[in-house]
């Protein structure tokens, strides 16, 4: 079975997001940046399904800048067999990624795509949805975990009233939620190797999508600091501060 994962550039999940000083976004620039943490969790998964002998072939595959490839390259450490670049300069939503993707899983048919249930940037979690309704194909969103059997896969899921065990079947498309795995960090002799690995780079019109925004950023501004506790004395005072000044009860 090939496996087609998903794999997104994003500021680094632990460094402090900065607004850019005329409101229009976020800095970038000398920043770090890395795969996009639901994305890792994606990879590691479909590497543990070739270690069990399910996934015979894994490739990873993500939509941006050049620098994308560094992030391909980190789930070829990690254990992807080749990688897929589909360069744009654009600022990609999700319905354009997800538009690519099908194009990219129309040409290698893959029986089940991975992907991250939501990338920590923009936070919009749409993409895994939207590549599911554009193929056609069977969707299990927010997997905590994922067992194949009889050509069907059987994935419990994250739901707001606890979980649920739901039988998709293949082929399907898969997002990740965070107690789906622990991804496993790349060794220094699987860094060494993923450097030789191929990445195939193409663009988005070599795979006829179009990719301009159809949203545009009109200001971008840093939440208001948290204001500081205040105690009080009693249960009386607490509902009356509730009441009269929160305004919640």
């Amino acid at each position: 079975m090939k496996v087609l994962v998903a794999v997104k550039r994003v500021i680094d999940a632990y460094v402090k997001v900065r607004v850019k000083s005329d409101g229009s976004g976020v800095e970038t620039q000398n920043v770090k940046m890395s795969m996009n943490p639901f994305c890792e969790i994606a990879v590691e998964e479909a590497v543990r399904l070739k270690e069990k002998g399910i996934a015979t072939e894994i490739v990873a595959v993500s939509c941006g800048a050049q620098q994308s490839q560094e992030t391909i390259r980190t789930a070829l450490a990690m254990g992807a067999d080749r990688g897929i670049l589909v360069q744009s300069d654009e600022a990609l939503e999700p319905l354009a990624i997800a538009k690519l993707l099908k194009a990219v899983v129309d040409k290698e048919q893959p029986e089940l795509v991975l992907l991250g249930k939501q990338a920590v940037d923009n936070d919009f979690g749409q993409t895994g949805q939207m590549l599911s309704a554009l193929l056609g194909w069977s969707q299990a969103t927010y997997a905590s975990k994922i067992e194949k059997a009889d050509g069907e896969l059987k994935v419990t899921r994250e739901i707001d009233g606890g979980l649920e065990t739901i039988t998709v079947k293949l082929p399907a498309i898969v997002t990740a939620d965070l107690r789906l795995n622990e991804p496993r960090y790349a060794s220094l002799p699987n860094i060494m190797k993923a450097k030789k690995k191929p990445i195939e780079t193409m663009s988005a019109a070599d795979l006829g999508v179009e990719v301009t925004p159809r949203l545009s950023v009109l200001q971008v501004t840093e939440p208001p600091a948290r204001q500081a506790g205040v105690k009080v004395g009693s249960v009386a005072e607490l509902v009356d501060k509730l009441k009269n000044e929160a305004k919640v009860i």
